[in-house]
């Protein structure tokens, strides 16, 4: 989506507005007929083909079939909530759930359960909540020291002086001089980062540089994260609903299951995300293959940030798929992220 879509008129927005209204709504490829009756504009269905085929061209719909209807792509999604969406205000009967929902019982590590249950619940959809985060973990040096076979024991030291071993498992036999190189790399680039911020660095060195870098890199960098993994994605955050995804046609495939489920088992792929998300104001949207991620290709993700005494701590949100209903997924993202914030600081006022 780039300079061309800023040529379409008001005509090509409005039927590209009703298309995905349309297809958000009944999950079904949107043929010229239905656009002409849904648009309120009068126009022929030749008419409405030739734009089709201009909004096709600029990657903005598809066809999925052989002279079936057209679907939105991530680009025509990205312009209609950019540009083409209207969003309200939730009513006063889900404000009233959200509000009694994350009432905080004694033990105030429940309402992040609770935020996410919500979330899951009134969408249908995955909801999604990291903890808040704790006390940033800075890492100071690492090396590799060699057991037996393919066994490596790890020793970091993070913050001051925190000392950390970890015993990994590699998928071939080290020496030391190789062990060695992948400390000293690691140290040159990566010392005195925090170890999310590392591992975020790690995952885009393996998706983006690979060709790029030696193999001593690119075994010191598969190392770093066995041994960092465990740091950064234990109890990172809450997920509920998964199962809901399974309702949604475009994500009932097996494969593409399989392919979700593990990206949430394995958890850096949604942290990745999530972590983004802290470092921008407001309602974030991550649309199909913007997340960067395969397992997401179908999916995506509406995130915010929430606050603690004025600090970001955290990030909630909703994992569905790209057909979902922006309209009432993002209030319901927002008004929760506040809410959740106030309820883990009790003394400030309301946020609504």
């Amino acid at each position: 989506m780039g300079k061309n879509t800023q040529m379409l008129n008001e005509r090509s927005l409005q039927l590209l507005k009703t298309l995905v209204e349309r297809y958000i709504n009944d999950g079904q490829p949107v043929g010229s007929r239905a656009l002409s009756k849904d648009s309120d504009l009068n126009l022929s269905p030749a008419t409405i083909r030739n734009v089709m085929a201009d909004l096709e061209e600029l990657g903005l719909v598809q066809s999925p079939h052989t002279s079936a209807g057209r679907v939105p792509t991530a680009s025509g999604y990205r312009l209609f909530v950019d540009s083409l969406l209207t969003v309200g205000p939730l009513n006063a009967e889900e404000l009233s759930r959200l509000h009694q929902g994350l009432i905080v019982p004694e033990d105030s590590s429940q309402v992040i359960g609770m935020a996410s249950r919500l979330l899951s619940e009134l969408t249908q959809m995955a909801g999604v909540v990291t903890l808040p985060k704790r006390e940033i973990v800075c890492l100071r040096h690492v090396e590799f020291l060699p057991l037996s076979n393919t066994r490596v024991l790890v020793i970091f030291v993070t913050n001051e002086q925190e000392v950390h071993n970890r015993i990994i498992h590699t998928t071939r036999v080290f020496n030391q001089a190789e062990l060695q190189y992948a400390g000293n790399y690691l140290n040159s680039i990566y010392a005195g980062q925090s170890l999310a911020s590392v591992m975020d660095a790690l995952v885009k060195d393996l998706q983006t540089t690979q060709e790029h870098i030696n193999q001593g890199m690119l075994d010191a960098i598969k190392m770093a994260q066995l041994a960092f993994s465990q740091e950064t994605t234990k109890d990172d955050y809450v997920l509920t609903g998964e199962t809901n995804l399974m309702g949604f046609s475009e994500l009932s495939d097996m494969d593409k299951l399989k392919q979700l489920f593990e990206a949430f088992s394995q958890k850096q792929g949604v942290i990745h995300l999530l972590d983004q998300s802290m470092k921008a104001d407001g309602v974030q949207i991550f649309i199909g293959e913007e997340s960067g991620y395969q397992a997401f290709k179908d999916c995506s993700l509406v995130t915010s940030s929430y606050s603690i005494s004025d600090e970001v701590v955290g990030v909630l949100g909703v994992i569905g798929p790209t057909r979902m209903n922006y309209q009432k997924i993002i209030p319901f993202v927002d008004v929760t992220a506040k809410l959740l914030g106030a309820a883990l600081n009790p003394k400030s006022a309301s946020p609504l």
